[in-house]
């Protein structure tokens, strides 16, 4: 398993994080326990969770992740797990936030709230990387910078990044950090797959030119990647089955992940994967991995079997012809996912 530096932090971590947004909801307890025992197990050792999760958003059952994941991390040595949760931003882009019944914000009332509640659920005294969970452009970044700076000063953050930013929201992030002398964001979680390489055009740069570390989530592409969803299929229990079925920001989500053009750039990248005889999911993980910008890539499971496919990733390095392979299907199928 290789390690790297988030951002310009003292925090190494796997290249791997497991993501935790199904347990609790289409995963249980019991299954969510084995699963992270046996990332540990086989070297993993960041863990992604949220104030917000499971997903889909729902009353009845959020914060039931964090729960799980604390109970788990009462069966391990607190300072081999590196632990990264969010606050929940405004709801106003894909989904409304049942915290705080949905009146979210990057304030400091709201951060004040989100952390403590977090740290009881993890029933942990500190949170390696807090992330801000969707930005909010209307706010000005004074006033969540300085409450971050505060929690990090405290000792119950060690260090902060964001979801979801803009190329215009992470620098203003960072320059409002340095204006101020105050902790600033070391990492950006984003959307990065096959389907999506839109963190390229300007983020990456970004990220290079100010030592920011992307941690990209959904480098399945959401499950679409392993063409679970091809032909039509809408599968039992999968999240864009159940999107699909549903109105609103659910729905237009799944149409994102899965409409004509995805799915025929993600049976193209079946095809370069069986030519390098891989599955198309080792191939999504490891070709995630391999970028400068990036520290370490989340990945998702719901069920246990699902692991086999990913730790095959583990210390793959592809090869020239299939990152070759990769960036012809990328040209000709530009932006599948709009």
């Amino acid at each position: 398993m290789q390690h790297r530096r988030l951002g310009k932090s003292a925090i190494v971590v796997s290249d791997i994080c497991m993501g935790t947004m199904t347990f609790g909801s289409q995963t249980d307890e019991a299954a969510a326990l084995r699963i992270l025992d046996q990332c540990f197990e086989r070297g993993i050792d960041f863990y992604d969770t949220a104030e917000g999760y499971p997903v889909p958003p729902d009353p009845k059952w959020v914060g039931r992740t964090e729960e799980i994941v604390g109970k788990w991390l009462k069966t391990k040595p607190r300072d081999a797990i590196i632990l990264a949760t969010k606050v929940s931003g405004p709801s106003h882009v894909w989904f409304r936030s049942p915290k705080r019944q949905g009146m979210t914000a990057l304030d400091r009332r709201n951060i004040m709230v989100a952390v403590e509640d977090s740290l009881t659920k993890l029933g942990t005294d500190y949170i390696d990387l807090y992330q801000t969970h969707w930005p909010d452009h209307d706010l000005p970044y004074d006033e969540t910078m300085e409450v971050l700076d505060e929690l990090v000063r405290a000792g119950k953050v060690r260090i902060t990044g964001c979801s979801n930013e803009t190329s215009w929201g992470l620098m203003k992030s960072i320059q409002t950090a340095e204006r101020l002398g105050t902790a600033r964001y070391q990492t950006i979680q984003n959307n990065f797959s096959l389907n999506n390489r839109r963190f390229e055009d300007e983020l990456a740069q970004v990220c290079r030119q100010e030592g920011v570390s992307l941690i990209p989530y959904s480098p399945i592409a959401g499950g679409v990647l392993s063409r679970k969803y091809q032909d039509g299929a809408r599968p039992d229990g999968a999240r864009f089955s159940r999107y699909l079925a549903m109105e609103g920001r659910q729905a237009d989500m799944g149409k994102r992940f899965v409409n004509e053009r995805s799915l025929a750039a993600t049976a193209r990248f079946a095809e370069v994967a069986a030519e390098a005889g891989m599955s198309p999911v080792t191939m999504a993980v490891a070709w995630s991995k391999q970028h400068d910008f990036v520290a370490s890539t989340i990945v998702g499971v719901s069920k246990e079997d699902q692991l086999a496919e990913i730790f095959a990733a583990i210390d793959m390095v592809l090869p020239a012809d299939v990152m070759q392979a990769i960036n012809k299907v990328s040209r000709e199928i530009r932006y599948p996912m709009g």
